[in-house]
């Protein structure tokens, strides 16, 4: 694997894996919580871009080296979900915000759809990360 490879992925997967966890864990909290459901709005304005810087470096350290099907496959589930959270969910939190129902908790059929694609999140990045270790660890043998 090439430096240029093994630098942008684990950048990426430091800034988007960082900035998913800090999202995931406040949502997670907002199911059951008015105060939660607003810091979640509101983190969310600073984890949106680092989760796609994240998303776009570790996209660049996958072109760099040599990615296998499963890793590009797994890009595109995280890419999807990721448009699903920008182009839906974050203007509908960001309008309940300026409609000030911020502190609300969000209707269940958007919970709902947001805890698929909280699952859909874990699952992929994580996954992908252990892909990442697994890949690594056969090009050092």
């Amino acid at each position: 694997m090439e430096l240029a490879s093994l630098a942008l992925t684990i950048a990426g997967f430091t800034i988007a894996l960082g900035a998913v966890t800090v999202i995931d864990v406040h949502g997670f909290l907002g199911r059951n919580s008015a105060y939660w459901t607003e810091a979640t709005t509101r983190a969310h304005k600073v984890t949106k871009p680092l989760i796609w810087i994240g998303t776009l470096l570790y996209a660049a350290g996958l072109w760099a080296g040599a990615a296998t099907t499963l890793q590009w496959a797994g890009l595109a589930v995280l890419v999807a979900n990721g448009l699903f959270l920008t182009f839906a969910v974050s203007p509908f939190l960001l309008r309940r915000e300026r409609e000030g129902h911020a502190s609300e908790l969000l209707p269940s059929s958007w919970q709902a759809g947001i805890t698929v694609s909280f699952l859909v999140s874990v699952v992929t990045w994580w996954g992908s990360l252990a892909l990442f270790v697994i890949d690594l660890a056969e090009r050092l043998q």
